[in-house]
């Protein structure tokens, strides 16, 4: 008979799971490419410094990095890049983090072919009848703001703008023959989640653009990632009718070809992103997410209709295929991220993020939830409960509730196996991972329902989420702690200064005086507070937690990159200080190597061990294995609750 689990507090739990197998399983995987037996994609790597390698693997061999230390695939277009590299036959072509330079790596090696002191480059695309790359670039000049166009590299160097005028431009996509160019563009205020427009113009003999032709999206309809079938139809996704679903322009005719209340697109944070493509003959292969978790779908481009395939996967990222044979990046409830192969009746992993670091019955699985929130709508989230096969909590013991607040907002939780959450539910804690209002993957509605309601309506969700979780008696409503990252720590300081749902929060590089980041921020989000704070400038001032910070009451522990140029540093430092100079115990973590979003090994364990130690302070529990030495500020305010192990 088994072991009987051992009691302890939750909390203390001893975990397999320690932060350094976490750090060691974050590798980035991003941006899969298929064509003909080979496959490509980015790994970024926390133990080599957060470089991203591109990786290629040829079917039946095994995979192999094609560029060495210290050269780095990343864009810093609108700071948050994508897109950074293409491919064509056996070269590759990939801008290069440290100069932001264009290289080309093949048979003869690395060299540079293309640097521009002034520009970022994206969205690279091969035009191979011209012998030249296309791509998006963003130019820099003093106290002005950048401006964007469409260029073309030749492959001797030379840059040539193709086209500008519009504030922004992505997804340039060739024809099959080369003849013409399908792209996205859009304009201030919006953000292309709100509202892009579809054009297509065909090249004259010079390889100039002539002029182009309108055929999709507005200010008010999304349109994502256009792409060429095979036989020169141009499909694109758009949210025309409330859900992103794929529609085409056959002729002089626009169609919807799928009717799916299900979301075929993403908030485009990034370059690059693709969520189908084509398959054989007359087929798409295409990731749809509805209720907050991915499902793969077989569509018949003739008849228009879709057929669920089964994959595994409950967390879908990118997508791409070539012939039969379709390669897509994502993750299971159990198992970590993924490259899969995926023919007509089998399976093949290309590359995963890590190992499996837990057995399946050591893990935590989604739930997905529902629940009312102000104005009696409703918000969603994704429940994780405690799991240790080796622990319980004691007797009449409620776990500690740990809220997750992602980022964006404009984004989602992921389904897939996280590691980070798992690090907290291997120790007893129950977490509550918020699809608050705004976020993707409920409908255009629910993603434009945060508007003029930011640091309002996702705070009431959260508190929501948390009030809902504790009724149903799956967490304790005294040890409540929130924690998020970029517009996920915004709502975090919110919450602790608006409301007292919250023992303790976690911000990491999140916003405390709106009036200084929006006066600050880079173009790309430089006009969102049009939509997300509303027409009152007073609302700036009002939701600023910097600016209530008296309102807070409880423990609030700040993490920080020193090179971020989104969130900059001031943002938590100022926090940090106003929380300090009260006498709040508030401690201050900053990372000197790091910009937005953590990437290397040392910062990610350090982080993670940093959070575990604040909470053990806040809530009288020992650490298994010791507490991460921290420096807490106001320290005695806190009450030595700390239980025997």
């Amino acid at each position: 008979m088994p072991n009987e689990p051992a009691a302890r507090p939750c909390g203390s739990w001893t975990s397999r799971l320690n932060a350094e197998a976490v750090a060691a399983a974050s590798v980035r995987l991003a941006e899969p490419l298929r064509r003909g037996n080979r496959s490509w994609w980015l790994e970024g790597r926390p133990s080599e410094g957060g470089r991203t390698v591109l990786v290629s693997k040829t079917d039946g061999e095994p995979a192999q990095d094609l560029i060495p230390d210290p050269f780095s695939v990343r864009s810093r277009i609108q700071e948050y890049g994508g897109g950074a590299w293409t491919v064509d036959g056996d070269r590759a072509w990939f801008v290069n983090n440290s100069d932001q330079a264009i290289y080309i790596v093949d048979a003869k090696g690395i060299r540079k072919i293309c640097e521009r002191s002034d520009t970022s480059f994206a969205d690279l695309q091969r035009d191979t009848p011209r012998n030249r790359l296309i791509a998006v670039a963003e130019h820099t000049s003093p106290g002005k703001e950048p401006s964007a166009s469409l260029v073309a590299i030749g492959d001797d160097g030379t840059c040539r703008e193709l086209l500008s005028g519009a504030d922004f431009y992505a997804s340039p996509a060739l024809s099959p023959d080369g003849s013409a160019l399908a792209w996205l563009e859009w304009d201030h205020p919006n953000m292309p989640w709100d509202g892009t427009r579809l054009w297509v113009a065909r090249f004259d003999s010079d390889g100039e653009l002539a002029p182009g032709k309108y055929l999709a999206g507005s200010r008010d309809e999304s349109i994502f990632q256009p792409s060429w079938s095979p036989d020169g139809v141009l499909y694109f996704v758009s949210d025309a009718r409330e859900w992103w679903n794929l529609w085409r322009r056959t002729g002089v005719r626009v169609e919807q070809v799928t009717d799916l209340k299900g979301e075929m697109g993403l908030p485009q944070w990034v370059f690059g992103q693709k969520t189908y493509a084509f398959a054989g003959s007359g087929k798409a292969v295409a990731a749809v997410s509805a209720d907050g978790f991915w499902q793969l779908h077989s569509v018949d481009l003739a008849d228009r209709n879709t057929t669920p395939v089964e994959s595994g996967l409950t967390s879908i990222e990118h997508v791409s295929a070539d012939g039969d044979s379709a390669i897509v990046l994502g993750a299971s409830a159990t198992r970590p991220l993924r490259i899969l192969r995926i023919g007509s009746e089998s399976q093949e992993e290309l590359a995963r993020a890590g190992g499996d670091v837990l057995e399946a019955g050591s893990v935590s699985t989604p739930r997905p939830i529902r629940f009312t929130t102000g104005d009696n709508e409703t918000a969603h989230g994704l429940f994780y409960p405690p799991v240790n096969p080796l622990f319980q909590g004691l007797a009449g013991e409620r776990p500690p509730l740990l809220i997750k607040v992602h980022g964006g907002p404009t984004g989602a939780t992921s389904p897939g196996l996280d590691l980070k959450i798992q690090f907290w539910t291997s120790r007893g804690f129950a977490v509550l991972d918020v699809n608050y209002r705004g976020s993707t993957g409920y409908g255009r509605r629910y993603r434009r329902s945060l508007y003029g309601r930011w640091g309002l309506a996702d705070v009431e969700d959260c508190v929501a989420g948390a009030a809902h979780v504790c009724a149903l008696g799956l967490a304790d409503p005294d040890r409540q702690i929130i924690s998020g990252g970029s517009a996920g720590g915004f709502t975090v300081l919110c919450a602790l200064a608006f409301t007292d749902a919250f023992v303790a929060g976690a911000s990491y590089y999140g916003i405390g005086d709106l009036a200084s980041l929006f006066a600050t921020t880079h173009k790309f989000e430089s006009r969102y507070d049009h939509h997300l704070m509303g027409a009152d400038p007073a609302a700036i001032r009002d939701r600023s937690p910097l600016w209530h910070a008296d309102q807070i009451t409880c423990p609030v522990i700040f993490f920080q990159g020193a090179l971020d140029k989104v969130v900059p540093p001031d943002q938590s430092r100022t926090m940090h200080e106003a929380l300090a100079e009260r006498g709040l115990a508030t401690a201050y973590v900053e990372f000197p190597d790091e910009a937005h979003g953590f990437r290397r090994s040392a910062s990610i364990v350090q982080a993670l061990n940093s959070e575990l130690a604040f909470y053990a302070r806040v809530l009288g529990f020992p650490v298994a294995g010791g507490e991460e030495p921290l420096e807490i500020r106001n320290a005695g305010s806190l009450s030595d609750r700390t239980q025997d192990a």
